[in-house]
């Protein structure tokens, strides 16, 4: 496990109790209209497959039964954040797994999605090819991750989180302090590496077709999609 990845489990590792409720305060309501608008741009049927990567305690993997009514394997490298996700719904299979090598033979799945991934990997690209490697030719992958916001919208968010994540962390439990104190460099220097044109292009490179982006919340969400071929 490399060192981003090995930070990001124990950054995250004491909070599946309170991870849904806490992201939805942090992110002012915003983070769980993401994770819905990013199942919409999965067309899955009741009878396919869907592998969500960074599932973390479920909520995308239980939005993608509830809206299209397939079959879920959510996986993550957490077993915390599992224990929490098989807590909630223990209908839905959860596998231990990092995303860099998936225990699953090529074409296994009708779709796939993730959620704030790339940030925690090393090779973004490589990680990528990973992924679509368990698609079916013409299924779609989708991704959540933080965005920048543009123009005068620009100071507020840093305003947000070089103090108000923190600050807002601090009187929620340390371990959210921490997270809260990670986040907005997180973020920047993950679209610093990858600009969305070498975003878009990393996903093109893995083989992904009629690739899409649509930024949410003034530029604070990116949702990415596109079809395997």
């Amino acid at each position: 496990m490399s060192e981003r990845t090995a930070h990001a489990r124990a950054l995250f590792a004491p909070l599946p109790r309170t991870y849904e409720r806490t992201g939805a305060l942090l992110s002012f309501g915003q983070d769980p209209r993401w994770r819905r608008f990013l199942v919409t741009r999965v067309p899955a049927r009741p009878g396919e497959t869907v592998l969500d990567v960074a599932t973390g305690t479920g909520a995308v993997a239980r939005e993608l039964v509830r809206v299209h009514g397939c079959s879920v394997v959510g996986l993550d490298q957490s077993p915390e954040m599992l224990a929490e996700a098989r807590r909630q719904d223990g209908g839905i299979e959860y596998v231990e797994a990092t995303a860099e090598r998936l225990p699953f033979p090529d074409a296994s799945f009708d779709h796939l999605t993730f959620t704030y991934l790339l940030r925690y990997v090393d090779e973004p690209g490589a990680t990528l090819q990973e992924l679509a490697r368990v698609v079916r030719p013409g299924g779609t992958v989708a991704m959540l991750e933080f965005g920048l916001p543009r123009g005068p919208w620009r100071p507020l968010w840093e305003l947000y989180v070089r103090l108000g994540l923190p600050l807002t962390g601090t009187l929620i439990c340390p371990g959210w302090y921490e997270v809260g104190r990670f986040l907005g460099g997180s973020i920047r220097d993950f679209h610093a590496r990858l600009p969305e044109p070498a975003l878009l292009g990393l996903w093109r490179a893995a083989g992904i077709e009629d690739v899409q982006a649509r930024r949410l919340s003034l530029g604070g969400g990116l949702v990415v999609w596109g079809r395997h071929t």
